[in-house]
């Protein structure tokens, strides 16, 4: 390429190594070593080389085009040369800066070569924007993935936002662009300005690896620097390298955190990242919770998503505060004893114009079919899987949260979306997979990568899916041919449940079927059961609103419904406000009803939940054998004319056992015998119906003597009594 043409490329912004043309060349003069050295400042009037050595004058610099290109000649006997640049602009105004193009390629030819094999798997330390000091020069260091562009350009209000003056320097055939700008300070505003080769006109995108954005609507990325916090949470991170998570309680709240609380006296505004670390881990541990799930806290331009379609998949969100404040928030639980569960979203993105859409004038992240990139249900874009560096841009988000802020796990959404091609597509707008199905096998692929790395690099740490089809295998592992989750959502028996209490009692006998199926299945998979966020919006009401009856009988519905899930085999998670009995459905913009609290019947549902969790966590039978059968037996299921059934939880031992007893009609009932395995006194644990929690105070007397008389095919018996929609605990002493 000719000077001539050097200088074109340049003055157009359409130069794709810059380098070659500006900074330091070596030459020589009159036989001398000398450094020619050219910079392009578009807003100078005038400009001067100052050399770093002491008792040096400023070397001017001669305008070689009107544009801004200017260049000099310094006598460099050693060959090399440190130096800063004098722009003076004409205003008279002088700024010194060092010269980007002085520096080197920081981009190491290894991580080359695991980028473009898509095995690079901390490319958040390489890619995006990094604080780094080269050659004893403090600047920041940016790295983007742009294969299509024909120039990058780093822009900010350090440079008027002008595509001229910072180029980058690509990287071949990888697709990645980089350069090094020295001065600048964390805080920094900064997008890529990129030229598409098939576009006349450059357009601004934010950084997909940004660790920090503004808060929308404004949508520039942040310089953020992520290592000054010092964590204080050891001793957590140690123990759950050891922690098997499907032995363990796991006791779910699931937040978002903008409409957990807000502040009314201040605009009804959100709680930041320390408040929150403040008053929810302090209501979290008061209620036994072993673990908060965060609704999607990545950065999201549009409150109405719910975070679920993200733009930023390395940023947490600066809706509640600082990247540092959220830190606080996670070391806070984790020092009070809670996990922390985030949802993560690689479904699918939105088609923002700031964010991966059409990233550098092609589908980048997606298919550009709309039959394989464009999802229907959601209006978004499909990530195109079977790209490596897409893979790989997927797997360091998931991975980076794990690493950076010591998240305990990921709830991966919507992987039913991602598992099949049709997904919510009628016949003709789906393209089957190379043998002719419907199973999206690129996506298969990944999700079993990213549970084997979750696994691999973060022990102890876990993954859930948001899965609602009959999905094999889906939190088995790999080496067997499963997707290798830790854990599954039991979508069935969420909906099962709800139909079956949202009914009249008078009708429920012809339905026992609903409460009991689930055991069919639930050791199929490591389930979560689950009460969600899902189910209490969009006109499907809130749980206690779900409920059938007088109000009286919708709380006791809602114990029962409560009582059983705790006593089921699985996992569990209920969303905010359900705790308490939320009247209205969830809204993302409010604030949870939490003055209801003062009244006795949701403060005593509040005290019931609490009691609960606790029971729960201190019970093992309630949660060591999970996963087989060996920790239920049926006692009665066959009582369907009085909807009571009966069953028996066990520990590792299964000599520590737990008898649950289920009465799901406001009809008490006297003398009621079931068979229990053993002899002795069986004290009441839990009474749903207790007035502490709004009941009618029927039971037992604090428990039972068992008598050696045979019953459902046990030795023994107790007769009891079952107050009305109530479920009953028992163990024996």
């Amino acid at each position: 390429m000719t000077l001539l043409e050097q200088i074109e490329r340049l003055v157009k912004a359409e130069h794709w190594n810059p380098r070659e043309f500006l900074g330091p060349h070596h030459t020589s003069v009159n036989g001398r070593q000398a450094i020619l050295i050219r910079t392009f400042a578009p807003e100078a009037g005038a400009a001067a080389i100052i050399p770093d050595t002491q008792a040096s004058d400023p070397v001017p610099m001669t305008r070689i085009h009107e544009s801004g290109l200017f260049e000099a000649t310094v006598d460099a006997p050693t060959g090399t040369l440190t130096y800063r640049i004098q722009v003076t602009d004409p205003q008279g105004t002088i700024t010194k800066r060092h010269d980007p193009y002085a520096f080197p390629p920081l981009v190491s030819d290894h991580d080359l070569h695991l980028f473009s094999e898509g095995r690079l798997f901390k490319a958040y330390d390489t890619l995006g924007a990094h604080i780094r000091t080269v050659n004893g020069v403090a600047g920041v260091h940016f790295v983007l993935w742009a294969p299509n562009a024909k120039r990058v350009s780093v822009v900010g209000e350090f440079n008027r936002w002008d595509g001229r003056s910072h180029q980058m320097i690509s990287r071949g055939a990888t697709g990645l662009w980089e350069l090094f700008i020295p001065d600048l300070p964390q805080g920094t505003l900064y997008k890529y300005e990129i030229l598409a080769r098939n576009q006349e006109a450059p357009f601004l995108k934010a950084d997909p690896y940004a660790f920090l954005a503004e808060l929308r609507p404004r949508t520039a990325s942040i310089i953020h620097d992520l290592t000054a916090y010092r964590w204080n949470d050891r001793s957590w991170m140690e123990k759950r390298k050891s922690l098997d998570p499907l032995t363990a309680p796991m006791s779910i709240y699931e937040v978002h955190l903008g409409s957990w609380m807000r502040v009314p006296e201040e605009g009804g505004r959100w709680l930041t990242y320390q408040e929150l670390a403040d008053k929810l881990i302090q209501y979290v541990t008061y209620m036994g919770y072993t673990h908060i799930e965060l609704m999607p806290v990545t950065e999201h331009p549009f409150d109405g998503s719910w975070g679920y379609q993200a733009t930023g998949y390395f940023a947490a969100t600066s809706r509640y505060g600082s990247s540092e404040d959220f830190m606080a928030f996670i070391d806070t639980a984790h020092q009070a004893g809670i996990g922390v569960i985030m949802d993560w979203a690689p479904a699918h993105f939105p088609d923002d114009a700031h964010g991966l859409a059409s990233f550098d004038g092609t589908h980048l992240y997606d298919h550009e079919d709309p039959r394989l990139g464009y999802h229907p249900e959601w209006n978004s874009r499909i990530f195109n899987y079977g790209r490596e560096e897409v893979r790989n841009f997927l797997l360091n988000s998931a991975l980076f949260w794990l690493d950076k802020y010591h998240i305990d796990g990921l709830r991966v959404d919507a992987v039913a979306s991602m598992l099949y091609r049709d997904y919510a597509r009628k016949p003709g707008e789906w393209i089957p997979n190379q043998f002719g199905g419907n199973e999206n096998l690129e996506a298969v692929s990944f999700l079993k990568e990213l549970n084997v790395l979750v696994h691999q690099e973060h022990p102890g740490a876990i993954t859930i899916a948001e899965e609602s089809t009959a999905w094999p295998g889906v939190s088995r592992p790999t080496y067997t041919g499963g997707l290798g989750f830790t854990f599954k959502w039991n979508m069935g028996w969420m909906h099962d449940m709800l139909d079956y209490f949202e009914k009249d009692a008078i009708h429920r006998k012809y339905h026992q079927n609903q409460i009991t199926f689930g055991l069919l299945y639930a050791f199929h998979e490591n389930f979560v059961l689950v009460l969600s966020h899902d189910e209490v919006v969009h006109g499907k009401k809130a749980l206690l609103d779900k409920m059938p009856g007088d109000d009286w009988q919708r709380f006791a519905n809602l114990r029962a419904l409560y009582g059983y899930m705790y006593g089921h085999p699985g996992k569990t998670m209920l969303f905010m406000g359900g705790e308490f009995g939320q009247w209205w459905e969830w809204n993302h913009d409010d604030s949870l009803q939490w003055h209801l609290c003062q009244d006795k019947p949701h403060l005593g549902l509040q005290q019931y939940v609490r009691d609960l969790n606790w029971l729960y966590r201190s019970e093992p039978a309630l949660y060591e054998v999970d996963y087989d059968w060996a920790g239920f037996q049926w006692i009665d299921i066959s009582d369907t004319e009085n909807s009571i059934i009966s069953f028996i939880r066990k520990a590792k031992d299964p000599t520590n056992h737990v008898v649950s007893v289920c009465n799901f009609t406001p009809i008490a009932r006297y003398g009621y015998r079931i068979g229990v395995p053993m002899l002795g006194w069986y004290r009441e644990l839990l009474n749903s119906d207790s007035e502490l929690y709004g009941g009618s105070n029927l039971g037992n007397g604090g428990g039972v003597m068992a008598e050696p008389i045979a019953a459902h095919g046990l030795p023994n018996s107790v007769v009891l009594t079952l107050p009305p929609l109530s479920v009953l605990y028992f163990k024996t002493e």
